[in-house]
């Protein structure tokens, strides 16, 4: 199964969301694409997410950064119940269109864990790669 793709003149799974936006889109199977979420000021990577079309459009179009919810089937906009709130700076999709980068400025932990990211949870050992 391919990913979904929408066209300019084709954007009936994707209302509200920009045309030329849609157009450049390349969901999975599932309608979703990942969305990597980075504090905008320092680089750090917060966090993994899900997005549908819905989803995206809502970021874009409110400020605040919206998810799909793969186990509830639902939509959730980050912090609206822990406070830990984040505030979009900026959006950018990859050169494929199949991922979206989130620049945000994040309220609080980003991890449902209570951690600043979603990766704090240690490193793994791995050897240590140098360039030529």
């Amino acid at each position: 199964m391919s990913p979904v793709t929408a066209t300019v003149g084709e954007n009936r799974w994707m209302p509200g969301l920009d045309p030329t936006v849609a157009a450049r889109l390349k969901l999975s199977p599932d309608g979703l694409l990942p969305a990597v979420v980075q504090q905008h000021d320092t680089g750090e990577v917060l966090m993994l997410a899900w997005m549908n079309a819905e989803a995206l459009h809502r970021t874009l179009t409110t400020g605040r950064a919206t998810y799909w919810s793969r186990s509830r089937s639902d939509y959730w906009v980050k912090g609206e119940t822990s406070g830990h709130r984040q505030w979009v700076k900026e959006v950018r999709l990859d050169c494929d269109g199949d991922t979206v980068l989130l620049q945000v400025d994040q309220e609080g932990p980003a991890c449902h864990t209570g951690t600043r990211t979603c990766f704090d949870d240690g490193r793994l050992d791995a050897v240590i790669g140098a360039a030529a």
